[in-house]
């Protein structure tokens, strides 16, 4: 009896002695995110730009102005019918609304009392002249990756715009989401401004390592496609390796394919020419593969002006992608769905241009046997098609690209369901139907 207290006490104090060790870790643990979060929030502000700044050369200004455009940036920075970049509509996000600042060198509210140093700090860290944490929705995580020389250019470009006395809306985002704190926080949990660029692997030929490494640049610096083909979780933050997963595009509606698995959106095993030729003009494979929704802005406003190497690195880079296949969705009942409905529907409103076998019609009209962005897990992007219609941008290699009309007033959420249902279930075909609750969520 003696002997097992003895040993029930020993055990006892190895117990203290572990608790008293693990309290002091999550101490020190919660010592040191705090003192990480006090340094996000005390950032000194930058002095004002010199008065006059420099002129920079004529040289410089047209290299920012590609930046410009390889980065996209007037789609959120301009109002339809306003002046370029002297600030955009509101940017709606799970949290609330986000309104993309004015850009010109006005002195007020725009980027006049800026210099290129807090341009730079921006881009590279995510934090303002005066010292603030900027919202995400702003991809600093991807323009972090942005070289200095290629700051100052963007930089550049922006001052020789025509200056614009036009306000910034404040955010309207829910509490806490707009605050500092929180932001330091998020930041804590998903950026480093420190994180270098991936390096080419064993699998990409040595002989073009450096158009890997600029396409690389491209895609995950200025391109910032991660900020739609990601993965996000519940506090829109993106974990390690999951920036090319694919994923919902909530506040559009759309889904953003996978640039890893090719029923999505990979590309290991098409021909370069035809990646290039998708970037460049929208439409590639004689028609059978072209963009649409959001893609086909980013195409009309950014790819299609950028020069072909840069295109072909982007290429190269999104084509030496490891390939990988997402695990599919757990399966349901096979939802029913009307197959002589979905028949007449297809007949009368598809049929004409894709063709009674689905085969579509040569440089003009997409297949939908055998497309997988009809076979995708997710219907999400087929039942936008239908709704909104589809529509290839307009470029100057694909001038006058053919559309698919919108039929989202003139058929119902049943229907709709049915005619993407037969689409998906015919010509051999095997994806799930899809049924009128998934229609009236996507509408």
């Amino acid at each position: 009896m003696i002997e097992r207290m003895k040993a029930s006490g020993g055990a006892s104090r190895v117990a203290r002695r572990f608790l008293w060790l693990a309290g002091g870790l999550s101490v020190l643990m919660l010592a040191g995110a705090a003192v990480a979060l006090v340094s996000q929030l005390a950032v000194p502000a930058l002095p004002p730009a010199a008065d006059p700044a420099p002129a920079a050369s004529p040289q410089l200004v047209e290299r920012g102005a590609y930046l410009a455009r390889a980065g996209n940036c007037a789609v959120c920075h301009t109002e339809r019918g306003e002046a370029p970049y002297a600030g955009g509509v509101a940017i709606a996000t799970r949290f609330g609304r986000v309104y993309p600042g004015n850009l010109t060198p006005d002195p007020e509210h725009g980027l006049g009392r800026w210099s290129a140093d807090a341009f730079w700090r921006a881009m590279r860290h995510g934090q303002s002249r005066d010292g603030r944490l900027l919202n995400p929705v702003f991809p600093y995580t991807s323009y972090t990756h942005i070289t200095r020389v290629d700051s100052d250019a963007l930089y550049a470009f922006l001052q020789s715009q025509a200056p614009v006395s036009r306000p910034n809306p404040p955010h309207a985002l829910r509490f806490p989401f707009g605050t500092q704190t929180a932001l330091a926080v998020w930041r804590a949990l998903y950026f480093d401004p420190e994180t270098a660029l991936p390096q080419p692997g064993p699998a990409v030929d040595p002989s073009r390592a450096a158009e890997w490494l600029r396409g690389a640049y491209l895609v995950r610096g200025l391109g910032h496609c991660a900020a739609c083909h990601a993965t996000r979780d519940r506090l829109a933050g993106v974990s390690s390796g999951a920036e090319f997963t694919g994923g919902l595009m909530h506040e559009q509606g759309w889904y953003a394919p996978s640039l890893h698995d090719r029923r999505e959106g990979g590309v290991t095993d098409w021909r370069e020419d035809d990646v290039v030729r998708l970037l460049q003009t929208g439409v590639a494979r004689d028609a059978s593969a072209s963009v649409m929704g959001p893609m086909a802005e980013v195409v009309f406003h950014s790819t299609q002006h950028l020069n072909e190497p840069d295109l072909r690195a982007m290429a190269v880079y999104l084509q030496g992608l490891e390939p990988r296949v997402a695990a599919p969705p757990a399966k349901a009942a096979p939802a029913p769905w009307d197959r002589e409905l979905g028949q007449r529907l297809y007949e009368t409103h598809c049929m004409d241009c894709h063709g009674a076998g689905g085969q579509g019609a040569r440089h003009a009209y997409p297949p939908l046997a055998g497309n997988r962005a009809v076979l995708m897990d997710s219907p999400v992007n087929l039942v936008q098609a239908i709704l909104s219609g589809g529509f290839a941008p307009t470029t100057e290699g694909h001038p006058q690209p053919f559309g698919m009309p919108p039929y989202r007033t003139l058929l119902t959420d049943v229907e709709i369901a049915t005619v993407a249902s037969h689409v998906r279930r015919s010509w051999g075909n095997q994806a799930s139907a899809v049924t009128p609750l998934e229609v009236s969520k996507i509408r």
